[in-house]
């Protein structure tokens, strides 16, 4: 079984606004918001909330957590429809681990590793943990995304290669660590050598930067649960092994 290894750590610090920047503008008007789905997130719908405003990036609240369980590992897997086609350029994601006064949840940690996903209809945790991703992103360090050479800014990941995030209608992040795991740890790779209790993932905005296509979404048929529960989405004893991605 494979880790949770980030392959890209390449990122550009935000401009002051989301207008007219190389790497696009907002796709937040072209999110389908209703069809937004999380799995394992302990409040529902808070993965649709932290799709914030970008004016709205830097608030602690509402944040987006994993279930707290301490054997388990704090996976969550947001699914983003878009109600028309899509050009992605870039992904910001935001912890506030680290953060000026430190407001982020007591007994959460910011995500480590992000593993992306374009047009892959019912995806779960069995499916993501070793289904080979669109891009991978190793996020920056709380201490990294909220110091003062940086600007206390969010940081946008250029998204590459660019031609694989041309045309899209959905895209998932599943987020398989965090920083209180060991690195390369996660995705139930080999987190029975892990005894200390699992933290939970804490996010408190994703932005999305590209442009629209003014192509009307193609429909997908996905069947996801409420919630999302961990323990609905594994098979004991099962074997994982390596699938192709599209």
């Amino acid at each position: 079984m494979t880790g949770c290894d980030g392959h890209s750590h390449d990122h550009d610090h935000a401009e002051p606004d989301d207008t007219s920047t190389a790497l696009g503008t907002s796709l937040r008007p072209s999110i389908n918001f209703a069809s937004v789905i999380c799995l394992n997130e302990t409040t529902q719908n808070s993965g649709r909330d932290v799709l914030k405003l970008y004016e709205e990036r830097l608030t602690p609240q509402p944040s987006l957590i994993s279930q707290d369980d301490p054997d388990e590992d704090p996976e969550l897997l947001l699914v983003v429809p878009f109600s028309e086609a899509v050009t992605m350029k870039s992904i910001s994601i935001l912890s506030h681990h680290g953060s000026p006064g430190n407001s982020a949840t007591i007994g959460t940690a910011a995500p480590r590793t992000v593993r992306i996903y374009v047009d892959r209809s019912n995806l779960d945790f069995e499916t993501v943990r070793d289904l080979e991703p669109t891009a991978t992103i190793t996020l920056v360090p709380p201490s990294h995304q909220w110091s003062e050479e940086h600007g206390y800014g969010t940081i946008d990941y250029p998204l590459r290669p660019a031609g694989r995030f041309q045309n899209i209608s959905e895209i998932a992040l599943y987020f398989c660590d965090n920083y209180e795991m060991p690195e390369g740890h996660g995705a139930s790779s080999n987190m029975d050598d892990f005894d200390d209790d699992r933290v939970s993932t804490e996010i408190t905005y994703v932005g999305f930067k590209g442009k629209g296509t003014n192509m009307k979404r193609k429909a997908v048929k996905a069947v996801y649960e409420t919630r999302g529960m961990k323990k609905d989405h594994k098979m004991p004893g099962s074997k994982y092994f390596g699938m192709e991605g599209v």
